[in-house]
């Protein structure tokens, strides 16, 4: 018996060390699978990196800005400094590629969970700021991946139960952004418990730094688009357009603006910077330097003062662009514009400096996300909508000079001293009829082509939209002038095989995501078609 006891013992004793152990163990590495509680300031960072480009160890360049660059080629933003590339023909991703899979991983992965938790927790912490923020967040979120691939994954979204998931209408998307919007107000104007801004700062500090009146104004921003993006519909409603443009970002100190420590940590800097070497094929197009040289009939004979700041001059020093597909174009070695950090037409490869590279194109470049020159653009859009020219009028101009303004106190490092924008050469700009025509001659192009300018560089996206919902050769009845005046979309050769002949609308879900096990729902939806790029989206239908 005495024997027994002693083995007891022994194992009891053996146990013991080995829970010991394992507790060590545990507390060493934490099971990353395992419910890890961490402070609730310490998530949102890592949720704002995604809207531009994130780095995690699990998957890098999340966000906006990686599909901006090719979304830029569809827009003619700028397009490949070589022949072939299928973006620049309006193709979209095909076989085991993510290319344009990355607003999906941004919502899906980048945000995800983490928006999640940051909302549960800041809940039970009573730290309605941040839940406000994260709800705010979210709603940006959703209407932007709604509005890049379609239909999309919603209810059953982040269901850790499932491993397959239903899509849902794009509609139903549209309108689960606006009651995330509508609960976002209600928790930012709760500043009892533990808000605090302050300390909501620890988490905002590349953002709004805690300012919660700014990110109410950022939410009315995403309502308005919202309801901005529904033009070809017979419920569009340009009072509510109105509404919450006047709620929203109106002056460049709310604007939305991510920004980067800058470091020399990949992560820490700006995508397009030549740090993280993204963008080093990729030359401005014909159709952007024809708005700023005087060569859009829009703009006829009109050089516009930004050209400095948002484009690159050749050897010739003028202004000149490239053909999607089109390679040099026929442009002669001087005609040839600079790449976007300052080298040769020919080089690709990243720079050691930024010092020549302007604009979004910098390390340490802000990166904006919703301005005050596209609030007021949405707004005179839907007062020329409704009839009110001249508040309309207004409101275009106020876009313009906003951007300028932006531009002026944010963008100027490294422009020539010959071309620095002064309040003198703005408002000269400004006074120009053929910019700023009487209410006469006044058309929805000169405000959809201003848009255009206004948001070159940061927000594709958007401009996608916009582009879509204009079908990117629509002509205005009223005026007969098409609305992207001078914009020539890819045909013949230069148009993607697989497109037959038709335009890009969408981009496809996730191939990492989707494809590797959700092909019943891809097949319902139609998105196992070659072409279903090009089926158009709902929100750009009657």
């Amino acid at each position: 018996m005495k024997n027994m006891n002693s083995k007891i013992l022994l194992v009891l004793l053996a146990t013991v060390g080995l829970f010991s152990c394992q507790k060590k163990l545990d507390e060493a590495f934490a099971n990353p699978n395992a419910g890890v509680r961490v402070p609730t300031e310490s998530l949102l960072p890592g949720i704002i990196g995604n809207m531009v480009g994130n780095s995690s160890a699990a998957g890098s360049a999340y966000g906006t800005a990686n599909d901006g660059m090719q979304v830029g080629r569809y827009v003619q933003y700028w397009a490949t400094n070589s022949t072939g590339n299928q973006f620049d023909q309006m193709g979209g991703a095909t076989g085991a590629s993510d290319v344009m899979g990355s607003v999906w991983a941004m919502h899906y992965y980048g945000m995800g969970q983490n928006l999640k938790k940051m909302i549960e927790w800041g809940i039970e912490e009573k730290k309605w700021d941040y839940v406000g923020v994260g709800h705010a967040i979210s709603a940006w979120s959703w209407l932007t991946t709604v509005d890049m691939y379609g239909d999309i994954i919603m209810r059953e979204a982040f269901n850790k139960d499932q491993l397959v998931f239903k899509y849902d209408l794009q509609s139903e998307v549209y309108d689960t952004v606006r009651t995330i919007c509508r609960t976002a107000i209600n928790y930012l104007n709760n500043t009892g418990d533990s808000a605090n801004p302050a300390n909501l700062a620890k988490g905002d500090a590349y953002f709004y730094n805690g300012d919660v009146s700014k990110w109410k104004k950022f939410v009315y921003s995403v309502m308005a688009r919202s309801f901005n993006h529904l033009t070809n519909k017979s419920s569009y409603n340009a009072d509510s357009v109105i509404f919450y443009c006047n709620l929203a970002i109106n002056t460049n100190a709310d604007n939305a603006v991510a920004r980067f420590a800058n470091t020399g940590i990949t992560g820490t800097s700006n995508f397009y910077g030549p740090y993280r070497a993204n963008v080093g094929s990729m030359r401005q197009t014909v159709f952007i330097c024809n708005l700023v040289n005087g060569l859009n009939p829009s703009f006829s004979g009109v050089a516009d003062p930004r050209a400095a700041y948002l484009l690159r001059e050749n050897t010739n020093n003028t202004y000149k662009g490239i053909r999607p597909n089109g390679g040099t174009s026929g442009l002669v070695t001087a005609d040839q514009p600079s790449n976007f950090w300052g080298d040769a037409f020919g080089t690709t490869a990243a720079p050691t400096s930024d010092a020549n590279a302007r604009y979004i194109f910098k390390n340490g470049a802000p990166f904006p996300i919703i301005t005050a020159s596209e609030v007021k653009f949405m707004l005179a859009e839907a007062l020329y909508r409704k009839g009110n020219k001249a508040a309309a009028l207004t409101a275009y101009t106020d876009g313009i000079r906003l951007n300028f303004d932006m531009l002026m106190n944010d963008y100027g490092s490294s422009v020539p001293s010959t071309r620095v924008i002064t309040t003198a050469i703005r408002d000269a700009f400004l006074a120009n009829p053929v910019v700023v025509p009487s209410i006469a001659n006044f058309n929805l192009s000169d405000i959809m082509l201003q848009k255009y300018l206004a948001l070159f560089g940061y927000n594709a996206l958007e401009t996608w939209v916009d582009m879509r919902r204009y079908h990117y050769t629509d002509v205005e009845s009223a005026t007969g002038v098409q609305v992207y005046n001078g914009f020539t979309p890819p045909t013949g050769i230069d148009l993607f095989t697989n497109n037959n002949g038709k335009l890009v609308y969408r981009a496809r879900p996730r191939y990492n995501s989707e494809y590797l096990y959700n092909i019943p729902e891809l097949t319902r939806i139609g998105a196992i078609a070659l072409d279903y790029h090009t089926v158009e989206q709902w929100f750009s239908k009657p």
